[in-house]
């Protein structure tokens, strides 16, 4: 690249998933990629721009702003790859001019109590709760609320360290409310908030310049009625003949406008109660699913998903905004957790057969004969998963109720605590 020479800037791709695709998006379109590597992921220590691409390595907004200028490209836009530092992103956007979300609202879309606090200001509907700093302090914020109530860390993710505390005997099991995040550092914070019975939705829209476009809504399905703190079971989109359809789309779109989205893609979870089937906003990002559905679209629409984002955050109006999405199948995903207890898996059996069935596509193994497996309590634990596409809704739960029955995990139990000897930490996540 020489210096004039029209860029677009990603943040953080080399520390993303997402962030090979956007760059694969940026150049289809004409441009060459800038990438500024903020130093505030998680995975920090990767280096920015691994696929060979010119980078930058910023330790905050204003040396990133200060490096681009430097550089002398013609920035035409700024694309945020990584979902930590959306954020920033935003921030970067208005520094430079560019077309962006709104930079003021930037953390009330990524910090839990602050997403709450917004939602409370603006009217939009979300559990009762409360911020607390100390474990005593969620303790006396369950028995204000009433229980259930569930309890989640402000900056996690995945649902890593959710817990639905049913009870006030609950709150005295050690474990119930992680003291870590899932990289081992401290916690100083916790959401605690009333727990709400009924369905929880997955929604994907697209938005350009403020208006938005639903792409699909998931529904997360779950084997029977009991309170939960991990939703993934089977997932399955649903249409608009589904009841809860119109009403969830209506909400987030609200939700859309008073969280300041206005370009790209975002991804919200909602709950409609049992008693009256009001809706509430569960969580918030302005960025892709993290599950399966954006590979789907890919196959078995007519979207180009990272191209479609860029084209948002470039200004324009990209074809997911008016055009025809031309789904093709029905989307699912099925997932195979271990909810008994945690041990040494021995084998997974049946995964011939599950990748064989008709329907099935990605089937994705997170663990290998002797690794420990957890209980399946996040994202980042789920022993096996595969995606479902079919010809209708009806079609596609069959099909997820035969793999289920399909795979068998065969995990061997934790050897027994010698009599006298307490146990050791829990670094299992």
């Amino acid at each position: 690249m020489e210096p004039r020479d029209p860029v677009i800037l990603l943040v953080d791709p080399a520390n993303s998933m997402n962030g090979h695709h956007y760059r694969t998006a940026v150049r289809d379109l004409g441009f060459q990629a800038l990438a500024v590597s903020t130093g505030l992921t998680t995975a920090a220590d990767q280096p920015a721009g691994v696929d060979g691409g010119m980078s930058v390595q910023a330790c905050d907004v204003d040396d990133a702003v200060r490096q681009v200028r430097a550089s002398g490209f013609d920035v035409r836009a700024v694309v945020p790859a990584h979902g930590a530092t959306l954020h920033v992103a935003d921030e970067i956007a208005a520094r430079l001019g560019l077309p962006g979300n709104d930079p003021a609202l930037g953390w009330a879309r990524r910090n839990k109590s602050a997403m709450r606090t917004r939602a409370a200001q603006t009217g939009v509907r979300v559990p009762e709760f409360r911020l607390v700093h100390s474990l005593d302090g969620v303790a006396k914020a369950a028995h204000d609320i009433g229980f259930p109530v569930i309890v989640k860390q402000t900056m996690g993710t995945g649902s890593h360290g959710v817990s639905v505390i049913t009870d006030a005997a609950a709150l005295d099991e050690a474990d119930r409310v992680p003291t870590v995040d899932l990289h081992g550092r401290p916690l100083t914070e916790w959401l605690v908030e009333r727990y709400v019975r009924g369905r929880e939705y997955a929604v994907n829209f697209c938005s350009a310049d403020g208006d938005h476009r639903l792409i699909d809504m998931w529904e997360y399905r779950r084997p029977d009625d009991r309170d939960y703190d991990f939703p993934l079971w089977d997932i399955v989109q649903i249409g608009d003949d589904h009841p809860d359809y119109v009403r969830v789309e209506r909400f987030v779109k609200r939700v859309l406008d008073e969280f300041g989205i206005r370009l790209g893609p975002s991804h919200i979870e909602v709950k409609c109660s049992r008693d009256g089937d009001e809706v509430y906003l569960i969580e918030l990002a302005a960025r892709f699913s993290g599950g399966p559905a954006v590979p789907m679209w890919t196959r078995h629409s007519d979207l180009r998903p990272f191209h479609d984002a860029v084209e948002c955050y470039l200004g324009r109006r990209p074809d997911a905004i008016d055009g025809d999405h031309g789904f093709r199948a029905v989307l699912g995903s099925v997932v195979i957790r271990n909810d008994d207890a945690p041990g040494a898996l021995v084998a997974v059996h049946g995964l011939g057969e599950l990748s064989a069935l008709p329907g099935v596509g990605d089937v994705l193994v997170e663990f290998g004969p002797g690794d420990h497996v957890p209980i399946t309590n996040h994202n980042m634990c789920i022993p096996v998963s595969a995606s479902v596409h079919g010809p209708d809704r009806a079609s596609v739960l069959r099909t997820m109720a035969i793999a289920r029955q399909a795979v068998r995990l065969e995990i061997a139990p934790l050897p027994a605590e010698p009599a006298g000897v307490a146990p050791g930490p829990d670094t299992t996540g």
